[in-house]
Order: structure tokens, then sequence, then C-alpha cells
């Protein structure tokens, strides 16, 4: 049991960890081009490193100089056969991922991970990839983990109709189809975030966007040398920018933080609500735009709704929004959520329980929540779930609760965020 008892406010500069979506996409690309990359500020969190490891099973040379990583690639189809099943912990983005890169792969595989993992829907993806000619077996008739995959070298094309707006879901597809000849396309009820679409761009590959439509043309190689220097994580950014503006005489700058459309949703939430935000330093880093954030504490926050097409923009971040919203002046709605339901925990069930074990007026919706601030925080005990962004958002919580919070398990904030205390703990003065 942890005991969250952080007291004072949160003054300072730093560079939260690098971003993860990119992180485990530059290990991925990088094992499947033709040439030599070199990947900078890469995040040594447990999933981005299972995601390396993975591809050294897959027979990669990947050279890791903790500074940098170096990958020489030696083309789509230069994959060996693993030895032994791939343990992915914890990681959603590198199961779903690289099953769509197994699939066109002639030979036999098997994923698997940690408890939680084996308990995350796989048949999202694995039916979009059955339907391009992959054989993928899983519990359930495929729809959890372990994953047993027999790839094709060539497979089908595939016009997929996304019933959900799911990144891993369109990076899944897009991925196999680079072992495909045919017309390959995604389209998604909204756009979810396109760091897949980006990097394969950056590669060579070419790639079409129309609308809500992804995909892929004529070239599907990637033959690059390239270097991808990795922007810091809003997502991880998220957990100072709102313990920043609900801490009194709190002021905290987050520098080099990516500024990507499809995932700046909590910055257009948190104006909304009035906090005292803002953006500078904006510039173009390996192909996304970065910028540093400077959050001060905000004693007039409004109540919001979140709903529909802005979902996508900040599903990471509603468990920390959610904190937010109790030190708003109203009524918060979060509807058409319910993709919260299927993350590391049931994050719509978890974020309500806890915040109501700790004194917040919650209630809990069938894709969303209803949070009725402005409320003062009691503390209490809470469960993670073995959810890391849950036990960092409680562990944020303590700034403003009257008592202690303890969690019951923080370890799992390792899979994200590694050095998220030594952080907390540099910005907090009493």
């Amino acid at each position: 049991m942890f005991r969250a008892e952080f007291k004072g406010t949160l003054k300072g500069s730093i560079r939260v960890p690098s971003d993860k979506s990119i992180s485990h996409r530059s290990i991925m690309l990088g094992s499947l081009n033709k040439g030599t990359v070199v990947v900078r500020n890469f995040l040594r969190s447990e999933d981005c490193l299972n995601t390396l490891k993975a591809f050294l099973e897959l027979g990669v040379e990947i050279e890791d100089r903790k500074d940098v990583i170096i990958i020489k690639g030696k083309g789509k189809y230069s994959l060996k056969e693993p030895f032994n099943v791939i343990d992915l912990g914890n990681s959603g983005t590198s199961i779903r991922l690289i099953s769509g890169i197994l699939s066109g792969q002639p030979f036999y595989s098997v994923l698997t991970g940690d408890q939680y993992l084996r308990r995350r829907p796989m048949d999202r993806i694995a039916i979009p990839l059955k339907m391009m000619g992959a054989e993928i077996f899983g519990r359930e008739e495929g729809k959890y983990p372990p994953l047993t995959i027999l790839g094709k070298r060539k497979l089908k094309g595939i016009d997929y109709k996304s019933p959900k707006a799911s990144a891993q879901v369109k990076s899944a597809v897009l991925l196999a189809g680079l072992f495909s000849d045919e017309p390959v396309s995604v389209t998604e009820p909204a756009k979810s975030r396109d760091h897949t679409e980006r990097m394969l761009r950056a590669f060579g590959v070419d790639v079409e966007i129309k609308g809500l439509t992804v995909s892929l043309g004529k070239n599907r190689n990637l033959e690059k040398d390239i270097e991808i220097d990795v922007p810091a994580d809003i997502s991880s950014a998220a957990f100072f920018l709102v313990g920043a503006a609900i801490t009194p005489d709190s002021e905290v700058v987050l520098k080099d933080v990516i500024l990507n459309p499809t995932r700046t949703g909590i910055l257009d939430v948190m104006k909304r609500m009035e906090a005292n935000v803002k953006v500078e330093n904006i510039r173009n880093v390996s192909g996304e735009e970065v910028g540093d954030i400077s959050v001060s504490y905000s004693p007039n926050l409004k109540a919001t709704e979140i709903k529909g097409e802005e979902i996508p923009r900040l599903i990471d971040e509603i468990p920390i929004i959610a904190l937010l919203a109790t030190q708003a002046e109203g009524e918060t709605i979060i509807r058409d959520a319910q993709e919260l339901r299927v993350k590391e925990s049931d994050r719509i069930k978890s974020t309500v329980e806890n915040l109501k074990a700790i004194g917040a007026e919650v209630e809990e919706l069938p894709d969303g929540m209803i949070i009725r601030g402005k409320t003062s925080l009691k503390g209490g005990m809470v469960q993670s779930y073995g959810d890391h962004r849950i036990a960092m958002t409680f562990t944020i919580a303590s700034l403003i609760s009257e008592e202690v919070i303890e969690i019951d398990d923080v370890d799992c904030i390792k899979t994200s965020y590694p050095r998220f205390f030594e952080d907390f703990k540099q910005l907090l003065t009493e």
C-alpha cells in the first residue's frame, strides 16, 4: 500500500518522458526499414522496452547505447520466426500493432502479456487481419491473448470501415497492408491519432489521406536512413498540467511536449474550463509539432461537456481530466467514452469508484461519467487496478486532499512514466 501525501505547490520546469506512441512506432518501423535508424530520446518505459525486446526476438539488429537506439534494418521481409513466445507485458499498443506486422510474415508466432493485457479485446484487430488472409487464434475464438499468428507473405487488400476511432486498429491494418500489393484503406468514424501515417511517410511509404480515410499507395517499402527525435508525451505532461491548475500558488512549464492535433484535446478542454494554460516556443521536430506548455493555479474553473469527436483526442487523459472537473464549478459531463472500459482497467469504473472513495460527487454512465463540483477531496483508500494512469491520477489528487490517499499499487506507473515520482518531487515545493 502506497501512501500518497504530497503537500505543497508545484513550481518549476521539467521535460516529462518521451512520447510512448512514437517510441513504439520508431522501433517497429525501424525494424521493417532497409537502412539505419537512429532514435533519440526513446522512452525507456516497460511498455516500450517490451516492444524493443520483441523485435530482438524477431532477429532485428538493434543497438541500445542508452542515449540513442540504433536499428539496422534489412527490409520488411527480414524478420525471423521467434524461438520463444513474445511477452509484451502490459502494452496494448505493442500486441495490436505487432499483430499487423506478423500477419505479413510467413511464419508462426505467439504473442502474450500480463494478466491485464490478457483480458483486453483483440478481436478488433483480428477481424480485419483475418479478412486480409492471416490466421489468428486466441482465447474465446480469438478475442483475448495469447494470440497465435500464422502469417502470409502476401496479404489481401482491404477497404476496412472501422467501427471505432482507434489508432491501434488503424495502425494494425496499415502495417499489415505493407505486405499486400492490393488496395488497402481504413475509414474511421472520427479521426484518431495519426503517428503511424506520419512516420510511414517519413520512411518513404505512400500514404494518402482523404477525410477520415487513410490509404496506402503504390510504394510500400521502407528504405531510408533516418533520425527520429522523440518529443515529450502530452499524456504524461497531463498529470502535472492538472496538478498545477488545481493546487494554489502553483506554476509549471512542461518542455518539448508533442502538439500533434490528434493529441491536444486536453489543452482545448482546459482552456474551455478557463484554466490558466498557454503554449509557447512552437516548432517542428521529426515531423511532429512540439512546444512548451505553461500552466498556473486556476481558481475559477468552470464545468464543461466532453463528447463525440473530441474523445479520441484525449481518451488517455480522461481520468486526470475527471480529477480536474472535481474542482470546477458546475456539472462536467463526459460521454461517448465507452472505449475506456477496455483499457488497462475499466477506466470509467475505476475513475468513478476511486473519486467517490476520496469524497468527490461522481455518477457513472455507460459511456462516461458526470462530475459535480466544486468539491473538497477528503482522502482515503483507492485501487489502481494495475493501471498506470489511475495510479498517477490519484497520486496527483493527494495535492489537494485533506488526508492521505492510500493506493494499493503504484508499480504499474513504470509502464509509461518510470521517473514519475522523481519529477513530482522535483516540482514540489513546501
